[in-house]
C-alpha cells in the first residue's frame, strides 16, 4: 500500500463506479479481448481467486489458474524467479497469491508483465484493502480524502491478519482518525502499523475488551483468528470467541448504524463466527456488498494497469441474457418450459 497516494485511490474509484454496469451483468464490454492473466495462487483462495478472473473475464479477457504448490512447477524445485520468467511468457498480466512474505516481489522483480499482488503471506492484501476502502466510502456515503473524524475499530487478529495490515496502511492516507485496535496482546497489532499511523496524525487506541472497543464506532473491521499464520504452540486461538460480534452485542453497545465489516472468510466451525450468523438479516451487515465490490473494484485495477480504462465503452453492448429476476434460487423447469 506504501505506493499509493490520495490521487490514485481517488481515481481509482472513479474508474470503479464506471464498471458498475458491467460488475452487475447488466452491460458487457470487450476491452481486453484476447489478453490473459495468470492467476498464480500457491495459497488456498475461494473469494479473492474467483473474484480476480471474473472481473478480468467481465472485461473480455481469458483467465488461466494454478492453486496449491502440489500443481505447481515449485513442487518440483523450481525457483520463484524461473516460475515467473516462464509464465511471463504466456501471460499478459499476473496476479500471485503466496504464503511467504515477500515472494510476491520477487515474482514482480522476475518478470516482464504487470504483477498484482493477491495476498503476500503475513504481510499485505492491497486489494482486499481497496475493496473494503471502496466499500466503506459507499456505505457512509463519503469519497477518499473525506473520512475524516471517524472511529474505526479494527476485530481479532490484527498482527497476522494482512487485510488489517493494508487497510489501516490505505486509512492513512485519511486525516484525523481514531483507530480502536480490539485483540489480545499476542494478536494485537504491530507497533509498526501502529507508529506510522500516528505519524500521519491519527489516534490508536489498545484494548482487548470487545464491548467497549466496538462502542461509539462508524465502523467495525472485524477479522479471522489467522490459525494457519500463529507460531507453533501459540494460545492465541484460544481467545477467539471473546471477540465474537452477535446481534445482542451489537445492540447493546453499537451505534444504530454502525458498519459491520469483515474480509471473509467467516470461521464458522463449531458453530462459532466472529460476526454471528443472527447478524445475516441485519442492513448494517455490509460483508456481502464489500465481496460484490470487489469485481468492479478490481476491474478498474485492470483496466487501469493495462492502460484501457477510456476504451471501455468502446465495445460496449446490452448483456442480452441478463434477468434481474433470475438471480436467486432458479428452477431450471422454468427456463426449460
Amino acid at each position: 500500500m506504501e505506493q499509493f497516494e490520495l490521487a490514485h485511490i481517488q481515481r481509482l474509484f472513479e474508474v470503479t463506479d464506471r464498471m458498475l454496469p458491467y460488475a452487475r451483468r447488466e452491460r458487457t464490454t470487450r476491452v481486453l479481448e484476447g489478453a490473459v492473466l495468470g492467476n498464480l495462487f500457491f495459497e488456498p483462495s475461494t473469494r479473492s481467486r474467483l473474484s480476480f478472473g471474473a472481473a478480468f473475464n467481465r472485461l473480455g479477457g481469458y483467465v488461466r489458474e494454478t492453486t496449491g504448490f502440489a500443481f505447481s512447477s515449485m513442487a518440483k524445485g523450481e525457483s520463484v524467479y524461473d516460475t515467473s520468467r516462464v509464465v511471463s511468457g504466456y501471460m499478459d498480466i499476473l496476479v500471485v497469491r503466496h504464503p511467504e512474505e515477500g515472494a510476491v516481489a520477487e515474482f514482480a522483480a522476475a518478470t516482464n508483465v504487470p504483477v498484482i499482488n493477491g495476498g503476500d503471506g503475513p504481510g499485505e492484501h492491497p486489494t482486499q484493502a481497496l475493496l473494503d476502502l471502496y466499500t466503506l466510502c459507499r456505505e457512509r456515503g463519503l469519497r477518499p480524502g473525506g473520512l475524516g473524524g471517524m472511529r474505526i475499530a479494527v476485530v481479532g487478529d490484527l498482527r497476522y491478519g494482512r487485510t488489517v495490515h493494508s487497510l489501516t496502511r490505505l486509512l492513512a492516507l485519511e486525516s484525523g482518525l481514531t483507530f480502536v485496535c480490539v485483540a489480545p496482546p499476542e494478536l494485537q497489532i504491530p507497533d509498526d502499523l501502529v507508529r506510522k499511523l500516528q505519524q500521519r496524525g491519527h489516534t490508536v487506541e489498545l484494548t482487548d475488551d470487545l464491548a467497549e472497543g466496538i462502542r461509539d464506532v462508524d465502523v467495525v473491521y472485524a477479522t479471522r483468528v489467522q490459525q494457519e499464520r500463529l507460531p507453533q504452540g501459540s494460545s492465541a486461538a484460544a481467545s477467539k470467541d471473546r471477540f465474537r460480534i452477535d446481534a445482542a452485542l451489537y445492540d447493546k453497545v453499537c451505534r444504530p448504524g454502525t458498519v459491520l465489516m469483515h474480509p471473509l472468510p467467516r470461521d464458522s466451525r463449531g458453530g462459532v463466527s466472529e460476526l454471528a450468523d443472527d447478524l445475516n438479516d441485519r442492513s448494517a451487515l455490509a460483508i456481502f456488498r464489500q465481496t460484490d465490490n470487489g469485481i468492479p473494484v478490481r476491474m478498474a485495477l485492470f483496466a487501469l494497469v493495462l492502460d484501457v480504462a477510456d476504451q471501455v465503452t468502446d465495445t460496449d453492448r446490452e448483456a442480452r441474457w441478463y434477468r434481474p429476476e433470475r438471480f436467486g434460487v432458479l428452477d431450471t423447469r422454468d427456463v426449460l418450459s
